[in-house]
């Protein structure tokens, strides 16, 4: 059975004052004793050492949004997964939609992050989802299908296992843009999401990858999409900003 996780993508927002301020509001709530999700929260690039700082010995993980896929070079702008290890990251995010859309990654290229991620013992957050015409086209399974086919790490190359791996549906339309998939719609891609895994991974390997649904979760939906079954946690934009939000949506897991 999967773990259940519940991870924040801040994107290119805060500073460090706001991320130290953020932390400490989610580090004063009492209800960590119960809660059994793992919680990531994934800031700028240039706040991970800091927040990694604040969060050490306490159960917030802490995620890069993307990693190249060399460990070193001539790569200007770009950081390693060795380097976001380094600085205390856990996990990494590859495949964000932003990232397919705005720098043309292809599913080869996230292969190779997520690959390189494991090799530098960091979880990746592998992304996958469809744009609103090929949902409109109804190709989203043969879409995320592909996805994952072409894009998931080998995890026998990487010699890790399939817990040191996550999957995050996000369909496109609904990021950032107040849309939400239906909890059957989720359902659907969620439970094939599950049989693919099952038959790339085995049994074993198949249920225990986390599957996280992604696209505008708010506290006020949380509930009814985290109870969808093969949905095993959550992919935060947004609400991940606001300490109260964040929280009630790692809440829903309980």
């Amino acid at each position: 059975m999967a773990r259940k996780v519940i991870a924040g993508n801040w994107k290119m927002n805060g500073d460090r004052s706001f991320a130290q301020d953020l932390v400490k509001s989610l580090l004063s709530r009492p209800e960590w004793g119960d809660l059994k999700a793992e919680v990531v929260v994934c800031p700028p690039a240039l706040l991970v050492s800091s927040v990694a700082e604040q969060t050490a010995g306490t159960p917030i993980h802490v995620g890069g949004q993307d990693c190249h896929q060399n460990a070193r070079g001539a790569h200007t702008g770009d950081q390693s997964p060795e380097l976001l290890a380094d600085l205390g990251a856990s996990h990494v995010i590859v495949g964000h939609s932003e990232r397919r859309q705005d720098h043309g990654e292809t599913d080869n290229q996230i292969r190779s992050k997520a690959e390189a991620a494991l090799r530098a013992g960091l979880t990746p957050i592998f992304c996958i989802g469809e744009t609103e015409q090929e949902r409109s086209d109804g190709q989203t399974l043969a879409v995320v299908e592909k996805q994952i086919r072409d894009g998931l790490p080998d995890l026998s190359a990487a010699d890790s296992g399939a817990d040191r791996l996550i999957v995050a549906y996000e369909p496109v339309w609904a990021i950032g843009t107040g849309k939400t998939a239906t909890a059957s719609d989720v359902a659907e891609v969620h439970a094939a999401l599950r049989r693919l895994l099952i038959e790339l991974l085995g049994e074993q390997g198949g249920q225990t990858v986390p599957l996280l649904y992604g696209g505008s979760v708010k506290p006020d939906n949380a509930d009814e999409l985290l109870s969808v079954d093969d949905v095993d946690g959550a992919l935060i934009g947004g609400a991940s900003l606001k300490a109260d939000d964040f929280w009630a949506i790692a809440l829903a897991t309980l």
